[in-house]
């Protein structure tokens, strides 16, 4: 009955183990653990299919469920497994996933295609900012076209206006001009002949 005590004390295997954000030199591994267990960390063995090379990879004090796996082999075949730590001790390895890191060729096109989207989304919005732009532009002319036509008419009107009041003023001011000078030039005729007597008494 020994084994029977320890056993409830070691936390189950790790379930649902997958490998997610595959790329040339990096994955991501995530799992689950069962509800109602206690547990503080997980420990990852990570291995080569080829047998080249073998990392361990351990996290205690964390409730993480998932962990990025990096520096790898591009084009490479790895096998994983996930390990529970509880607080008496680890559990059983899950069953070993399988999985191929991509080409370095294979992961440049699938940027480059993004990056090209992107730029041509770029473009597009730029194309879209430049016609609303015009459009703007065209618009704020027209207005001052308008705004310019509307006062050369109103400018025209005054002038107009302005000449025709100046034609009448003019008018009368030379019909009283007229008899005016005779009589100016009758008093100035006359203020000079006393001037005239004085000097010559």
């Amino acid at each position: 009955c020994g084994p029977c005590l320890s056993h409830p004390d070691r936390p189950p295997s790790p379930v649902n183990v997958t490998v997610t954000q595959l790329k040339a030199n990096s994955a991501t591994v995530s799992w689950d653990v069962p509800e109602g267990d206690v547990v503080i960390g997980y420990a990852i063995l990570q291995q080569r299919q080829d047998g080249q090379m073998q990392r361990f990879i351990r996290e205690v004090n964390t409730t993480n469920r998932a962990c990025v796996l990096w520096d790898l082999a591009e084009d490479a075949d790895y096998i994983i497994q996930v390990q529970s730590i509880g607080l008496y001790g680890e559990s059983q390895a899950s069953k070993r996933v399988h999985f191929r890191t991509l080409k370095e060729t294979d992961r440049l096109p699938s940027n480059s295609s993004n990056q090209g989207d992107i730029t041509m989304e770029g473009l597009d919005k730029d194309r879209q900012l430049q016609t609303g732009e015009i459009i703007i532009i065209v618009a704020v002319l027209l207005m001052w076209a308008a705004v310019i036509a509307l006062f050369c008419r109103q400018y025209d009107i005054i002038k107009d206006n302005d000449s025709n009041n100046n034609k009448e003023k003019t008018k009368p001011s030379s019909e009283h001009s007229t008899p005016e000078r005779p009589s100016g030039g009758l008093l100035r005729s006359k203020k000079k002949s006393p001037s005239v007597n004085i000097i010559e008494v």
